[in-house]
């Protein structure tokens, strides 16, 4: 009898240095890491015989064919959504998909990453969950990378709605119906979304409120603690935007239970158009972006072959219903 011997991977290395997936692949990409982090995790390395970069070297000459799929949450509606725009593109090619769930922790992108390398997937889209260093060792193993819904680095392509446009003509639309004291509930890691926020309160000539910027995890307890915290202690804020569906809905059920009416009491606008907003009671104003669109042109640009473009942008619009009236 055979014994095959289980390849060591980017986790293994982790738990032997006694540091994060994300330190590991920091390391080993030549990013930024104390001397004694670096030296800890290159030992653990060369003791565990772990070699990216002859995977790295391997990956050009053994393609397996494919696209991974990064999402932060398929139990989303956007990403779902998303998905779903992938696939379509892929199946007109061929083209089959490995889905990967990250639950945008970094630490699980890291591993996620360290995997797709190691089984020599050559495509990849994803949402990335960091700042974008940890996927410098799949660019130089030569994996081909496109970001959608989040660009966070200049060298990869990405498919992106149009944010800035999104949030400013909501903020407009507020602001035309008299509301000055308005709120941003963000998910931690959307500044494009809070900048262009401010910069449209500036541009209006409204004060910027710092308070009335508050930020949530991508789950629906630090959504819905974050909205009923910020309900109960800005009483006198009349109209809030959410930085998306999640956050949404835990605005909307932080009313319900603090006893907020909306809009008598606060108007609400959420980012992403998704089913259940139009049948809440009032109907909810969102900025709808084609999350399958972004998908579809995410798999388009990581299928296609020679010169692409570094950015797409596609447009976002808001669609007015019930949840916002003028200001009491």
């Amino acid at each position: 009898m055979s014994i095959v011997q289980r390849r060591t991977t980017i986790k293994d290395v982790a738990e032997a240095a006694g540091v994060g997936v994300a330190t590991v692949s920091r390391v080993l990409s030549g990013g930024s890491a104390s001397p004694e982090t670096r030296e800890r995790v290159l030992a653990a390395a060369a003791r565990l015989d772990y070699r990216p970069s002859a995977l790295g070297r391997n990956l050009r000459q053994q393609r397996t064919g494919g696209i991974g799929l990064l999402v932060p949450d398929i139990t989303d509606s956007f990403y779902a959504r998303l998905t779903d725009g992938v696939l379509s593109c892929a199946r007109s090619y061929g083209e089959p998909v490995t889905i990967g769930v990250t639950g945008d922790d970094p630490e699980r992108e890291a591993e996620l990453i360290g995997t797709l390398i190691e089984q020599s997937m050559d495509r990849v889209i994803a949402v990335p969950s960091g700042d974008g260093e940890m996927w410098a060792p799949a660019l130089r193993a030569g994996l081909n990378v496109v970001f959608a819904d989040r660009k966070v680095r200049a060298d990869v392509p990405g498919v992106v709605a149009d944010d800035r446009a999104g949030v400013g003509i909501a903020v407009e639309y507020l602001a035309g119906l008299g509301h000055r004291k308005i709120a941003f509930l963000a998910r931690y890691g959307q500044s494009q979304r809070v900048a262009a926020f401010t910069d449209t309160l500036t541009s209006l000539g409204v004060p910027v409120d710092p308070e009335l910027v508050v930020h949530a995890r991508a789950s629906r307890d630090s959504a819905y603690a974050t909205a009923a915290g910020l309900l109960q202690s800005r009483p006198d804020l009349t109209a809030v935007l959410t930085g998306g569906n999640i956050l949404g809905e835990a605005m909307v059920l932080a009313a319900r239970e603090l006893g907020v009416r909306i809009p008598r009491d606060v108007s609400l606008i959420m980012f992403d158009d998704v089913p259940w907003a139009e049948l809440c009671s009032p109907p909810l104003t969102v900025i709808a972006q084609p999350a399958q669109d972004v998908g579809y042109r995410a798999a388009e640009l990581v299928l296609r072959q020679g010169r692409r473009p570094r950015t797409v942008t596609l447009p976002t619009e808001l669609i007015v219903r019930a949840s916002c009236g003028p200001r009491r």
